[in-house]
């Protein structure tokens, strides 16, 4: 069935949710949804955490902060830090660990420079890659893993193994959302999207941590830089650092998605094998095990 059938046979409802992806002015929705984020307007906001909180089943007790009065901004309660014993780091020197809680949307391998982004949807690794062609020799049938984070999740990001930053790309692109539903009826999504390129250097070989934007996304940050965005330029903009390398420990904090998205993870061919309990839909939890060395 292709893509046009597979719209067809939709829902009214769920043909209109596509189509308003498309037509709604997306960054200036992102931009505004930023700004009430970062407002500090006390009891209300206050008020605003709890409803959310209660929506989406958010266990306060995993939090550093579990009061909901202890976070001035909507901003600072959605990039909550967890206790430092809420997430074990896996032990094992041949394994790496997941990089975020979230839901896993596909992963395997790479077929040539073709990924699977949902059934029945596939995209280019060239495109991913914001057509850098060293990159896409480097982790062409390579491996590959997608893990989504949904609104209820701790939406910082980690580290799978010791790694050594090498170079960071700034993409800009569309915001569109990247739930489940979206990611597989919107096509190229994963490549289209605004997102943040970072190439590692590991004992499992070169290693990619991509950050990937979406709308309401009102930023991603490093720990290394900050927030790259915004402001959202309209061209590349790469960061070298060869010669100012950051080092990484297996599992420490890498980045984080004001407002929620999805990591990608890529790795160069006959490096890895992922864990065999990692399929579509599969629960992730930081520190638990993504892949094993080969």
């Amino acid at each position: 069935m292709n893509l046009l059938e597979k719209t067809l046979n939709l829902r009214y409802w769920q043909r209109i949710k596509i189509a308003f992806q498309y037509v709604m002015p997306q960054k200036y929705l992102t931009q505004i949804a930023g700004w009430l984020a970062k407002q500090k307007w006390g009891a209300v906001t206050h008020f605003i955490i709890k409803l959310f909180a209660k929506k989406y089943g958010i266990n306060m007790s995993e939090a550093a902060k579990e009061n909901f009065s202890d976070y001035a901004t909507f901003n600072e309660f959605f990039i909550r830090q967890l206790k430092a014993d809420a997430r074990k780091i896996d032990g094992n020197p041949t394994a790496l660990c997941l990089p975020a809680d979230g839901k896993i949307s596909q992963c395997g391998e790479i077929s040539d420079e073709t990924m699977l982004q949902a059934k029945g949807h596939t995209f280019s690794l060239r495109d991913l890659l914001a057509g850098d062609e060293e990159l896409t020799a480097d982790f062409k049938n390579g491996t590959f893993a997608t893990t989504y984070l949904s609104p209820r999740d701790y939406h910082r990001v980690h580290i799978p193994c010791d790694a050594t930053l090498r170079k960071m790309i700034y993409v800009p692109g569309d915001l569109f959302s990247v739930n489940p539903f979206l990611n597989e009826h919107v096509p190229n999504l994963l490549a289209r999207n605004e997102r943040v390129i970072c190439v590692f250097d590991t004992e499992f070989g070169k290693m990619i941590q991509i950050l990937v934007g979406a709308t309401i996304t009102a930023s991603i940050s490093t720990i290394w830089a900050g927030v790259i965005n915004p402001p959202r330029p309209n061209e590349i903009k790469t960061w070298d650092y060869n010669d100012n390398a950051v080092k990484l420990t297996k599992g420490q904090e890498m980045g984080a998605f004001q407002l929620g998205s999805t990591v990608i993870n890529l790795f160069q061919a006959d490096r890895v094998k992922l864990a065999d309990n990692l399929d579509v839909d599969a629960v992730t939890r930081v520190g638990e095990v993504l892949a094993y060395k080969k």
